[in-house]
């Protein structure tokens, strides 16, 4: 495995977070599982992985009450990410559900706070919300998920818009589409990528992914496993952030370790053989 490793991508008010993080997506859907998803969490966050992300929307806030529980002793090395669902991105609605994720977490301020996706609500009071939410220290930072290009560059128009810190969205080797247009303008506007799903979600995709005997034989030659090859790539350029979620310690030890892990010219050029960028505007992949 290389030695080398990733650094931390830069967020916009020059803050350092870590290249991989942790997903808590499914978490705390499951009582009897309680207990391994906390654990799992604060392993993570001993071996570096000290970004959380987590939702609202999560098993209904209790995805919330894992981290918060994970946390505890620990939360001035964490970096908590959570999300407001659409209907909540009103300044009102903002400040309800920002308090209540925090009551569940534990916490008396989010690092960063994020719209989940955009609903009918008009940006203007999500960002009137937002701001307001970060005078009050409530957070720290805010940003967006699921946002495609014309809706960032609609944002980016509007006063207070540029304040938006991160754009998460769904990003892996086989859904490259992000690529076309949405990773370039986030770029260009220093603004960093999250990507869930970053060994790809389960089913046809996760399979073709890493069952691909490129990624295998790549993966062999770092002593890696494919998993661990399909994380490398998604956090080469170095402002791409990825947050896959692990339970099992043998899979959070190799999400760790996948920081490590640089891919050469050469296994970049063949990975874009079997899985190509696109040469058109593709439609946001949503999960």
């Amino acid at each position: 495995m290389s030695g080398q490793q990733h650094k931390g991508v830069k967020l916009p008010d020059g803050t350092d977070v870590p290249v991989i993080g942790q997903g808590t997506w499914n978490m705390g859907e499951n009582a009897f599982a309680r207990d391994a998803e906390i654990k799992a969490l604060q392993t993570g966050i001993d071996l570096g992985m000290t970004l959380i992300d987590t939702a609202e929307m999560y098993a209904n806030g209790e995805a919330e009450k894992i981290v918060g529980q994970a946390v505890k002793g620990k939360r001035d090395r964490v970096f908590i990410v959570t999300k407001a669902y659409p209907h909540h991105a009103d300044s009102k609605g903002l400040a309800a559900a920002c308090e209540a994720s925090l009551k569940r977490l534990g916490t008396d301020y989010a690092d960063l706070y994020l719209l989940h996706w955009r609903g009918s609500i008009p940006f203007e009071e999500t960002v009137r919300g937002m701001e307001k939410l970060r005078r009050e220290g409530k957070i720290r930072r805010w940003g967006v998920s699921n946002l495609d290009t014309a809706d960032m560059e609609e944002l980016w128009q509007l006063p207070g818009g540029t304040e938006c810190a991160v754009n998460q969205v769904l990003y892996h080797a086989a859904s490259r589409g992000i690529e076309y247009d949405l990773l370039p303008w986030c770029r260009e506007h220093h603004v960093p990528v999250m990507a869930y799903c970053p060994i790809a979600q389960g089913g046809r995709l996760r399979k073709e992914l890493l069952q691909h005997p490129v990624i295998g034989q790549i993966a062999e030659h770092h002593g890696a496993s494919p998993a661990q090859i399909a994380l490398a790539w998604v956090i080469r350029g170095g402002h791409v952030i990825a947050i896959p979620k692990a339970v099992q310690e043998t899979h959070i030890r190799e999400n760790a370790e996948a920081a490590r892990i640089v891919l050469t010219e050469e296994e970049l050029r063949q990975i874009d053989e079997v899985f190509p960028a696109p040469k058109c505007k593709m439609p946001l992949d949503i999960v």
